[in-house]
């Protein structure tokens, strides 16, 4: 890991307003908009609804800044950037290792946020540790989607790669639980999908895997969570050394 090109590249991003306002801004509003409508307030688990609700958009926060910045990577190969490395020491992994890192800086803020404004608007826990672990979970949690993001951008090479990989991360987002409670077939088809494992495993310090809306009560096991966020993790990390791969071959 360069710390040197992570810097750099954290001042970047930091120059692109329109984009730290959507990464930022959209997060917050979902969370005002869903997480203080009626209810929100109701207990479950160590939390009420309304923490449920902000750690969830905490943590789609977390992914669409870390997807969109790292996406980021097939602009910088059309502009030379990559040739510039190839012509370094750096690794295909070393480059997967540091998009990753400022992806998740980004997300850090983004999530971070988020739970700024549900302290201030009611959001509650029962013990401190239940904020902390659903922070840190969201935050650690979205280098899923880092990767995800990268290996979108290397594999495209498009300005475009960007706006598709953030556009599939939506709908991942509503076909893996995060927005709105899925049931029957599509609750089935969901634990398949990559955002599943990791929203739930964010919410899990709260609920401890209870599914909302199941008659009857239904729990996911956090090692059956933990599985299906690494063998994603496991895809998408291939899919970003075999991108940078070809990029390099190409150059």
């Amino acid at each position: 890991m360069n710390l040197t090109y992570i810097r750099i590249d954290l001042v970047r991003c930091f120059r692109d307003v329109t984009n730290l306002l959507f990464t930022f801004a959209m997060p917050v509003f979902m969370y005002l908009l869903f997480g203080r409508a009626q209810y929100s307030d109701v207990q479950w688990g160590r939390g009420t609804v309304g923490f449920y609700v902000m750690s969830s958009m905490g943590a789609y926060g977390a992914v669409i800044a870390a997807t969109a910045i790292a996406a980021t990577a097939a602009t910088e190969s059309m502009l030379g950037w990559g040739r510039q490395l190839a012509l370094t020491k750096q690794q295909p992994l070393g480059f997967v290792a540091n998009k990753v890192a400022v992806a998740l800086v980004l997300g850090a803020l983004s999530s971070s946020l988020v739970f700024i404004v549900g302290a201030l608007t009611g959001a509650k826990a029962d013990a401190w540790w239940v904020w902390v672990a659903s922070w840190a979970i969201g935050i650690l949690g979205a280098g899923l989607f880092g990767v995800y993001g990268l290996a979108m951008g290397l594999l495209l090479k498009s300005e475009s790669a960007a706006g598709v990989a953030s556009g599939t991360v939506v709908f991942l987002a509503f076909l893996g639980n995060m927005f709105m409670p899925l049931t029957g077939a599509m609750l089935d088809i969901a634990r398949f999908t990559p955002m599943y494992g990791y929203v739930s495993l964010v919410r899990y310090p709260q609920v401890e895997g209870e599914i909302q809306q199941t008659d009857p009560l239904q729990t996911d096991s956090i090692w059956l969570l933990i599985a299906n966020y690494l063998a994603w993790l496991l895809v998408f990390s291939g899919l970003a050394v075999l991108g940078q791969r070809r990029s390099r071959k190409r150059q």
